[in-house]
């Protein structure tokens, strides 16, 4: 089993956010973890109690602040849905994923988690008029 940091960054490399996800097998597709990634945003948000989501991509329901999503009273985030959204932002260039030093160009790309160590999450800002 292997675990691996997972970070979020600017597209200047700032970390804006980190954390180790734990037991994951050793040989996984880019889908798999993206979505592994997603569903333990959404169960931490859940655990806190908060109203602002500080996930990869933004919940339907929610709006967008400086410091995240901001989720409506009572707004519960469907993970799957979340999941998702992630794979269609990623399919539509919304950030860039890079493991240890290679960019993933394909969720059905398989990663070795055992080497990788870091995987970065770089949410890309639309260019105006592009």
């Amino acid at each position: 089993m292997a675990e691996v940091l997972m970070r979020d960054e600017t597209m200047t490399g700032r970390e804006i956010g980190s954390w180790v996800l734990p037991d994951l097998p050793d040989r996984i597709t880019a889908r798999e973890l993206l979505r592994l990634r997603v569903r333990e945003e959404v169960a931490r948000f859940a655990a806190t109690g908060g109203d602002l989501y500080q996930g990869l991509v933004r919940p339907a329901s929610a709006t967008e602040t400086a410091g995240g999503f901001r989720v409506p009273p009572d707004g519960r985030i469907d993970w799957v849905a979340q999941a998702d959204a992630a794979c269609a932002a990623f399919a539509r260039n919304g950030f860039v994923m890079i493991v240890g030093d290679r960019q993933i160009e394909d969720l059905d790309w398989v990663i070795d988690l055992s080497t990788a160590g870091t995987v970065s999450f770089i949410r890309l800002i639309p260019l105006v008029g592009g």
